[in-house]
């Protein structure tokens, strides 16, 4: 979140770097109201200094001039509060401003290339996808998980439920094992606060599942990532700079709405409203956010080394990236059927925007500041699924399993 000092002193900066973000931003009424705040705010503090210096006397006609001046402080308090609550509002739909190494742009293509890794399958027989392969084998049942949910859920059966489950225990046990990522079970229900830290809320509220409570309950929703909870685990605190960078991982389901992609991977698991996924989230001096990021990248790709998947590495423009992210690498992994990458994992440098939203600090020596924070998929589990299917898929319907996930299979080699 932005502060309206570093807003108002520099203004035009902000102007261009919203835009480049693809976000539109009136801050010329934002600056406007924030003049007339601070007016209110001195009109204030020089009638509470007047009626300061009358309750200094004993003279019984300052009585009545202290209770008008009561009823004016009172009044200039309440319209100040209800500009505050308007410039709040505009400030907590900002996005976070793009790094500078960040290419500019409105969308995708924009998004720049870095790096491809492993080799694509050449096939001798005709390509199937996900669907076609677990739908003939009753392993993947879109009929009755729609009958269950409606749409965009499934069932997993068998194998391919065990499948789920070991690519699950396999990122966790990477991730902890070797590179010493703190394991977390969290809650999967957060409220409103916890939301609006991670930048869920206000802006994105259409795209959240929300649970039905009492009038009187505070609101409560079902987390879209890990990244909401696991984030907030700083909320409110102010860290020993000794014990940073804090790192953890968590494996959760996700929920989402998905209401800005009507239309789109109807078919098959690529878009789903529930979902597992494993989440990295580091907590980390801000000097350090780069490196920490190029450090979390490099973990969720080794996940698809050891499996052997191809996959790219993108660069996201300013128009393409999430709210929140000052700079974000994608990993697309390849899909035979679909002959091209899709995304599984996006990694992303929040730096201090997240914190400033949740009043997380550390303290050093010298001084105590906000943290910055990190976020990435290490990797979404159905979207993998789909790319170990269809890279090692068989002609006759059986999937072959990658060595380094037999152990978690019960050391079958094909399902």
């Amino acid at each position: 979140m932005h502060n309206i000092k570093d807003i108002r002193k520099n203004l035009d900066l902000y102007k261009k770097k919203v835009a480049e973000r693809n976000a539109l931003v009136d801050f010329d009424e934002l600056i406007s109201l924030d003049k007339k705040n601070r007016d209110f705010i001195l009109e204030k503090e020089t009638r509470e200094q007047e009626k300061k210096i009358l309750s200094k006397s004993k003279d019984e006609k300052n009585f009545e001039k202290s209770k008008i001046l009561s009823k004016e402080i009172e009044d200039i308090s309440n319209k100040q509060i209800v500009l505050q609550n308007k410039i709040n509002a505009i400030i907590s739909n900002i996005p976070n401003i793009a790094h500078d190494d960040v290419p500019i742009g409105k969308d995708e293509l924009s998004n720049k290339i870095v790096k491809k890794n492993g080799k694509i399958r050449s096939f001798d027989f005709e390509i199937k996808s996900h669907v076609e392969i677990g739908e003939k084998n009753k392993q993947i049942d879109f009929k009755n998980s729609v009958k269950l949910s409606g749409s965009r859920f499934v069932i997993l059966n068998s194998n391919y439920a065990l499948l789920e489950r070991a690519l699950i225990n396999f990122m966790l046990d990477t991730h902890v094992n070797k590179f010493s990522y703190k394991e977390i079970s969290p809650p999967l229900l957060v409220n409103e606060k916890v939301m609006f830290g991670t930048g869920q809320l206000p802006k994105f509220e259409e795209d959240q599942f929300e649970i039905k409570l009492s009038k009187d309950e505070e609101r409560k929703f079902l987390i879209p990532t890990a990244e909401v909870v696991l984030t907030n685990l700083v909320r409110e605190t102010t860290i020993d700079e000794k014990d940073l960078p804090l790192r953890f991982v968590a494996a959760t389901p996700c929920f989402r709405k998905e209401a800005g992609s009507y239309g789109k991977d109807t078919k098959g698991m690529m878009r789903q409203h529930q979902f597992y996924k494993v989440e990295l989230v580091h907590i980390v001096d801000p000097a350090n956010s780069l490196k920490e990021l190029d450090f979390m990248l490099s973990c969720a790709e080794e996940i698809l080394k050891l499996l052997e998947i191809p996959y790219q590495v993108v660069l996201l423009s300013s128009g393409d990236m999430g709210f929140s992210a000052e700079k974000t690498f994608d990993i697309e992994i390849w899909i035979p059927s679909e002959n091209k990458y899709r995304e599984v994992s996006s990694c992303s440098s929040c730096g201090t925007f997240q914190a400033k939203r949740m009043q997380a600090k550390f303290k050093s020596s010298k001084e105590t500041n906000f943290v910055a924070t990190l976020n990435g998929s290490g990797l979404a589990v159905g979207r993998l699924m789909i790319g170990l299917i269809e890279n090692y898929q068989n002609n006759d319907g059986t999937i072959t399993i990658p060595p380094v996930l037999r152990k978690y299979m019960n050391n079958q080699e094909k399902i």
